[in-house]
């Protein structure tokens, strides 16, 4: 877990998009990757299923060594590829492929036009997709009597600590996750309010997905 980010930013789930530019199609697609494997064969999927689209221009940056890549796939040099790639830095998010695909309506849209609408498209995409900020927590279960479930549970609320799942048994069992470098307050302060009869235990460690505030 060492080499692990404490966090970074990238999207929650794949999705597509469409608009139309002038009589030409744009479709974006919009998949989070963790490999350049991933990535690949992510556009390569994209590029069978369109094979009889104009262009289908991808970009996409991965944590995996800092690596960036973007193709114009046919499109004037800078006015494709670096505008999808633009919108995903402008985000500020990694492990994220976008593959922009184009359906020539006949009209030709000039370098802006093209910058403008492949910018767009990708954009619409990437928030479609739900950007969100991927947090390292440490996962802990408290296990406390009833009397303590309320008190701690609004403990809890009140410190905006995310609460996984709560389990009713003989006893209550909160399961909630700790961003890293977290733990000594969050040990503190539950062992203050329960006077030290709740019983805590670090279970997991784990990314855990905080959506961007609108």
């Amino acid at each position: 877990m060492n080499n692990m980010k404490s966090e970074y930013k990238t999207v929650e789930k794949e999705v597509r998009t469409k608009f139309t530019e002038k009589k030409s199609v744009f479709i974006a697609t919009v998949r989070p990757v963790t490999t350049e494997a991933e990535a690949l064969e992510f556009v390569a999927e994209i590029k069978k299923e369109f094979s009889d689209a104009t262009h289908n221009v991808y970009a996409y940056v991965l944590q995996e060594n800092n690596l960036q890549r973007f193709t114009d796939d046919g499109e004037p040099s800078g006015t494709a590829g670096m505008p999808v790639l633009d919108a995903i830095r402008k985000r500020g998010l990694t492990d994220v492929a976008v593959v922009v695909t184009r359906y020539f309506g006949g009209t030709l849209l000039g370098t802006g036009g093209l910058v403008h609408a492949y910018g767009k498209s990708a954009s619409e995409g990437i928030t479609l997709a739900v950007p969100v900020t991927r947090k390292l927590c440490n996962i802990y279960e408290i296990t406390a009597d009833y009397t303590l479930s309320g008190k701690i549970r609004h403990f809890l609320e009140t410190e905006n600590i995310i609460i996984d799942k709560t389990d009713y048994f003989e006893n209550v069992i909160f399961t909630v996750c700790i961003p890293q470098g977290g733990d000594d307050k969050f040990i503190k302060s539950l062992t203050e309010i329960t006077c030290g009869d709740g019983n805590f235990v670090k279970t997991d460690c784990r990314y855990i997905d905080v959506k961007e505030e609108e």
